[in-house]
């Protein structure tokens, strides 16, 4: 496997859920911690898994974050509030730490849920397509995850991206909608895919995104992805079985107690 370094973004503002990466999050073992701290753990795991000499840190430009991060042992870098999303705060936060790696993975601050599997498989698509400047991952939404996206959407609130791929595994496109439409009390023909908040770039292509300006189906669907697909770059897509557990992002304040109960069933089958 290439060299490789996680960087987990976390930044404070937010306009569906300020402040979310210290989001309290009860644990499966009853204590109340800081989001970003389960968002590390999984990020720790997928360090092991994916061999010795991988980096993981967080990048953020908010003090209150790096005092907590700091205070918890993770390793910290500023980077600039200007930072338009966690793709150009990736980019900014490895030219800080001055690392040169093969692959840099992107694991969001508000994805929690994310098993060590899913970022191997991400890290190891690119690695081994050498055509693609971008790997993302997506799993098939289970009927409950589904019905979430739906009731999400018939509240007026923003849940999580949907992706749809052709034949050959590449992206089409991302949406905060459900993409395909599958009309609420139907049975989907094809999985919708869920996607989810891991990202594996090669160190060029993630240069070059910073340098770009933000394409305007960016900014209109607020998915900093639609950036790489705008300018005509292949993104492939791992997707991945779903594990024993739902892959809920915190993206509003309702999703809470959905990922402490997805909290503790994970522990129950695959403990950090």
């Amino acid at each position: 496997m290439a060299s490789i370094t996680i960087i987990i973004p976390a930044r404070l503002a937010s306009s569906r859920f300020p402040a979310k990466p210290l989001a309290s999050l009860i644990g499966p073992d009853g204590i109340a911690r800081p989001a970003i701290c389960y968002t590390w753990q999984a990020g720790l795991a997928a360090a092991r898994a994916l061999g010795p000499g991988v980096r993981c840190v967080i990048a953020t430009d908010d003090d209150q974050i790096a005092d907590v991060a700091r205070a918890q042992g993770m390793q910290v870098v500023m980077t600039p509030v200007a930072c338009a999303n966690g793709t150009e705060r990736c980019a900014t936060a490895l030219s800080a730490l001055g690392d040169q790696p093969d692959i840099v993975i992107n694991l969001q601050g508000d994805a929690p849920l994310t098993p060590a599997a899913l970022v191997v498989a991400v890290a190891a698509l690119l690695d081994r397509d050498p055509a693609l400047a971008m790997a993302t991952a997506a799993v098939p939404a289970s009927p409950a995850v589904l019905a979430h996206l739906q009731s999400d959407a018939a509240a007026g609130r923003v849940g999580g991206t949907t992706v749809v791929c052709n034949s050959a595994g590449r992206a089409l496109y991302f949406s905060k909608s459900v993409i395909p439409h599958v009309a609420p009390g139907t049975t989907p023909r094809e999985s919708v895919l869920l996607h989810l908040g891991l990202y594996a770039y090669r160190p060029s292509a993630l240069a070059a995104y910073a340098a770009q300006a933000p394409a305007p189906l960016e900014l209109q669907e607020g998915l900093e992805q639609l950036r790489f697909l705008d300018a005509g770059l292949p993104v492939g897509v791992a997707v991945c079985a779903a594990p024993g557990w739902e892959m809920i992002e915190l993206n509003n304040p309702t999703d809470v107690p959905l990922i402490e109960a997805e909290l503790a069933r994970r522990a129950a089958m695959e403990p950090f």
